[in-house]
């Protein structure tokens, strides 16, 4: 058995069993709370935690191997319960938390009442974040880079990054993507990684729609990390066919502007991002701009004078709690529009979602760059 296979086996069943724990917690609290009997042998609900806390990892295994209806729908259902289940655990916590408080200061709560109260408000959360992930925003910025050319004040660049094609997200939905595009009129646009979910697709089929749109100065692509879990040579095929430019550790010049692009692979390593940005001979008195998946190694892209890079990644955490958890990985740089020293950048939390197709705390967007 290779290494490779060994750490994917041992990381499903590190993540399985803190689903598998995480169930049993929430069922423990629901029963305990709502005074419901635990009879012996199983029961239905036993059996539906059972069944749900395997969904999901896998829905992962077999959409990584099939694209048939079933198994995206398997993959859908899954990934929706997975959404929900994260805010019931947060209601299960809070039913402990509220019930310890209220005992401590002598009063005599319904457990009822507070699950009820709970779980419906993770119910409610649920939902919203269904909606507010469809619901895709146009967020307009202005930055000023520095020997910018004359070409360049006043055009406008789009940037796109983690949609996720793949089970939920499919053609229809990069079509909506062009479709709010289109009227926008961006002059390029910037493609930061993960236009990808990595699960078996069609990836020409997923990306057509993209055809159907033609910037003045183009389209520019990175991988993603979700696009080098595997070979992400169908990806770039399928992404040039549709008329985007692959950037694989590569320069263009475009009316006077260096567009850089590194696969996200590239950022693991110090040495070998510092090694590719050298070996293109950027001039430093040109305006210059990075798209790398990732908003990481900031200090060697200021070093090698990138004027502007524009990530992705992370999401900005998608949704509550991991918004937090994101922000103690990232810190600043987790989204928005910030500076490095030198080097501005720009984090967009994306227009898609990976797993659950829910946003809370976030929202799905696309990003219009005016050059000042």
């Amino acid at each position: 058995m290779s290494r490779l296979r060994t750490r994917i086996l041992l990381a499903v069943a590190i993540i399985q069993s803190i689903l598998f724990l995480a169930h049993g917690f929430v069922y423990e609290t629901w029963i305990t709370f709502r005074a419901v009997p635990d009879p012996p042998g199983m029961t239905r609900l036993q059996v539906a935690t059972i069944l749900l806390s395997v969904s999901f990892v896998a829905a992962s295994l077999l959409s990584f191997r099939y694209s048939s209806w079933p198994v995206r729908l398997f993959y859908s259902i899954a990934a929706v319960w997975l959404g929900f289940f994260n805010f019931f655990f947060i209601a299960a916590c809070m039913c402990w938390v509220t019930y310890a408080g209220a005992r401590l200061l002598s009063l005599r709560p319904e457990q009822p009442l507070i699950a009820g109260a709970m779980f419906g408000l993770a119910l409610l959360a649920g939902l919203y974040g269904i909606l507010n992930a469809r619901w895709i925003r146009v967020r307009r910025i202005t930055v000023k880079l520095p020997h910018l050319p004359q070409a360049w004040r006043g055009r406008v660049a789009a940037l796109l990054s983690d949609v996720h094609l793949g089970s939920i997200n499919g053609p229809g939905f990069i079509k909506r993507i062009v479709a709010t595009l289109r009227p926008l009129r961006p002059d390029i646009v910037f493609i930061a990684g993960d236009l990808y979910d990595g699960t078996k697709v069609d990836p020409c089929a997923a990306v057509a729609p993209w055809k159907e749109f033609s910037p003045p100065l183009g389209s520019y692509f990175v991988t993603g990390n979700h696009e080098e879990f595997t070979d992400p040579a169908k990806y770039l095929n399928a992404v040039s066919a549709a008329g985007m430019r692959v950037l694989n550790n590569e320069k263009a010049l475009v009316d006077g502007l260096q567009i850089v692009g590194v696969r996200d692979g590239a950022l693991a390593n110090a040495d070998r991002l510092r090694s590719i940005l050298k070996s293109l001979d950027l001039e430093r008195g040109q305006a210059s701009i990075l798209l790398a998946h990732t908003p990481s190694r900031l200090r060697i892209a200021e070093e090698a004078g990138i004027s502007l890079q524009l990530s992705g990644h992370t999401h900005r955490g998608q949704m509550f709690p991991f918004t937090w958890l994101t922000g103690r990985i990232f810190g600043e740089f987790t989204y928005g529009l910030r500076r490095f020293g030198e080097l501005v950048v720009y984090t967009s939390s994306g227009a898609g979602t990976w797993g659950p197709p829910m946003r809370v705390g976030t929202q799905p967007e696309l990003v219009l760059i005016r050059f000042d």
